[in-house]
């Protein structure tokens, strides 16, 4: 029996899906963040752990599927720290990015906010973001602890200050009648995520643009380190920080401003958190997908445009370089 055309011959550490076009990313991406990886039992992650040893040493049994090792490969990147080897925590895994961090984006954007929970909410959700952060990082070379902080508490004070300051802004604001300054309210939490994003963005990472990042040849043979590479994929993170935040902090006040005038939830204003709720999840689920696959997770850059002493040590024209998540 033929297997599906879904399941390219399987490679080894390489992604199922090609990631020269935004739809394969995308699907590369939608397979990462599924959420059914973290139901997997431990034997079942053994399973798939041992079943790619078989495949690496050329011990596979008869009649293993492309299927079943694309499967197990999901399971095990899905899981295990690819540097470390250990064991995601379930919370800050990408599979958990969603499910864990919807009931934050549902705070987040709770009407009639208090000046605490106001404080509360963008401080719980850096706090997440600075986990997930930390659990998927690049962990080839060692880095100071004292570098997250540094990242987490900029995050945290960007992120309040922000809210609270444009929250105060609102409220002073005299020419808003008092439905128009809720309805303003509710698109506060996006500007104040998305600066506290590049602010931990930049902060986390700004060794790599005094050091520079490793650009790769054709031939994946490290070239140098450049630092013209590391402000592009600083930049082009940067970005991914702000567009992802965009759907799930702007769509839903848009969404429930005209769900809350209907007869159904005027009726029934218990029903309006839960419809909240949902809205959140589906919003995160398109954004989180969508924002990760603008930019290759590996770019490449042309030589020429980098330092001098890089475009003289490759006979490449173009060279490829990590951008992070």
């Amino acid at each position: 029996m033929a297997e599906p055309a879904d399941y390219p011959p399987f490679q080894l550490g390489k992604p199922r899906f090609e990631q020269t076009s935004f739809y394969g990313r995308f699907r590369h991406f939608l397979d990462i963040i599924d959420p059914r990886t973290l139901f997997v039992t431990e034997s079942r992650l053994k399973e798939a752990v041992q079943l790619l040893e078989d495949y690496k040493h050329g011990t596979l049994p008869p009649g293993v599927t492309n299927k079943e090792l694309w499967g197990a490969q999901k399971i095990k990147q899905a899981i295990i720290h690819p540097d470390t080897n250990e064991t995601i925590f379930m919370p800050f895994r990408m599979s958990g990015y969603i499910p864990f961090g919807t009931p934050i984006v549902v705070g987040l954007l709770l009407p009639n906010q208090t000046l605490a929970s106001t404080v509360f909410w963008q401080w719980l959700n850096q706090s997440h973001n600075a986990c997930v952060n930390y659990a998927n990082r690049n962990a080839t070379k060692p880095s100071p602890t004292s570098k997250f902080i540094q990242g987490y508490l900029g995050a945290v004070i960007s992120a309040v200050s922000i809210a609270v300051g444009l929250n105060v802004l609102i409220q002073r604001a005299n020419k808003f009648t008092p439905a128009t300054r809720l309805l303003i309210q509710r698109f506060v939490p996006f500007p104040a995520v998305a600066s506290a994003n590049i602010c931990n963005v930049v902060l986390m990472r700004h060794t790599e643009l005094e050091e520079g990042i490793d650009v790769l040849d054709n031939n994946g043979n490290i070239v140098g380190a450049s630092r013209i590479a590391a402000k592009h994929a600083l930049l082009e993170t940067a970005l991914t920080r702000v567009v992802l935040p965009m759907p799930i902090l702007v769509l839903p006040p848009i969404i429930m401003s005209v769900l809350e005038k209907t007869s159904l939830l005027r009726s029934r204003p218990r029903m309006i958190l839960p419809v909240q709720s949902l809205v959140c999840l589906a919003a995160f689920g398109l954004a989180l997908p969508l924002a990760i696959s603008l930019f290759p997770q590996m770019s490449e850059i042309e030589t020429s445009r980098l330092e001098p002493e890089i475009a003289v040590a490759t006979t490449s024209k173009t060279v490829i370089y990590n951008k992070g998540l």
